[in-house]
């Protein structure tokens, strides 16, 4: 939405602000997005590192994913495929990097956080078409 909220089933499952922070439905913080690209969790925990159109886990270095200007989600396995994961509608422009933000919180939600990390999140699936 607009305003900073991802709903799922038109459910409140978390707000961004417009400074990076993101907060659970409750409005308790878990996230936020450092302006130099780095998402911090609490107590510090490292969530990966996103640019405008692309995001790596914080297990690795490689982008992860990329959502292209036209909205498309684009989802890079670690032998190099590709997959379409979803597409974005009214994400461009100014609003490209936030939804960058928001396929990456769900796709590390998706993943469990990988193989080797405790990441986890109690935010739903399912905001891009």
């Amino acid at each position: 939405m607009a305003n900073g909220q991802v709903l799922e089933g038109g459910k409140l499952v978390f707000v961004i602000d417009r400074v990076g922070r993101v907060a659970d439905s409750d409005y308790d913080p878990f996230a936020i997005l450092l302006p130099d690209g780095r998402l911090v969790g609490t107590d510090n925990q490292y969530l990966g590192q996103l640019g405008v159109t692309n995001a790596a886990p914080p297990w690795s270095e490689q982008a992860w994913l990329s959502v292209l200007p036209d909205g498309k989600t684009i989802g890079f396995s670690p032998d190099g495929e590709r997959a379409t994961l979803g597409v974005w509608q009214g994400c461009a422009g100014p609003a490209l990097r936030s939804c960058t933000l928001v396929t990456h919180l769900l796709t590390l939600r998706h993943h469990g956080g990988g193989p080797s990390s405790p990441v986890r999140f109690g935010v739903g699936v399912g905001v891009w078409l």
